[in-house]
Order: structure tokens, then sequence, then C-alpha cells
């Protein structure tokens, strides 16, 4: 199975898995390519970089996407709006049969886990 479990914070994220065919790894270049896509509404820094992203799994087959995530905040207003964003977005890929997007909530999102970049752009470095 090809997956990035346990997928480190942005600031510490390592490159996608290299393994196996090469589709396989078009398809996750690609996840990552619509994530960085995908906006909270109140903040103007992609999900992906904002470290709320935290396993990315493509099945066997490379038909079966599942991505867990979570939100800056468990009562995020923007919720629905963002989780709809990201299935809509990664559905567009071609050869999917199958998009689940699953919201978690542990391990509790800090601001540590956001990129460099993230940080620079919201003023917190």
């Amino acid at each position: 199975m090809m997956n990035q479990d346990n997928i480190q914070p942005a600031n510490e994220t390592a490159p996608l898995p290299r393994e196996g065919n090469g589709g396989e790894v078009v398809v996750l270049d690609k996840v990552v390519e619509l994530l960085r896509t995908v906006f909270d509404p109140e903040i103007p820094v992609n999900i992906y970089d904002l470290g709320l992203i935290y396993r990315i799994d493509l099945n066997d087959a490379g038909d079966e996407l599942s991505v867990d995530m979570t939100l800056t905040a468990p009562n995020c207003p923007a919720a629905d709006f963002i989780m709809e964003d990201v299935r809509q977005k990664l559905e567009t890929i071609e050869g999917l049969k199958r998009v689940d997007v699953n919201l978690v909530f542990e391990p509790e999102w800090d601001k540590d886990m956001m990129s460099e970049e993230a940080k620079l752009e919201l003023g917190l470095l």
C-alpha cells in the first residue's frame, strides 16, 4: 500500500514516498498539489502548509484515496466548506474511484505544525 502515514507537520514534511510504480507517485504528488489550493476562508494560507493534513493513503490498486485532516479549531465555522472543497478537488484526480476525507482531532493542531512559509505569511516569524 502506498501511503504517507503519520505525516509530519508541514515545517518538517519529508518528500512523498517514491517507492511503487510511477502512477502512484503521480497521484500522491497531485493530491498535495490540490491540497495546496484549499484555504480556510479566514486564513490566507493553504491547509497543507498550515499542517492540517495528517495522513494521505492510496490503496494498492491506486484507485482509492483516504486523507485524514484536522482543523485549526474543533468549532471552526468553515469546517463543512473546507471538507467539501478538499473532497471535490481530490475527486477530480483521474483514475480514483473513491475519495474519503476524514476529520480527526488527534493530535491536536497547533501553530508549530505550520511550514516556515506559512508562519512567515501570517507574521509569526
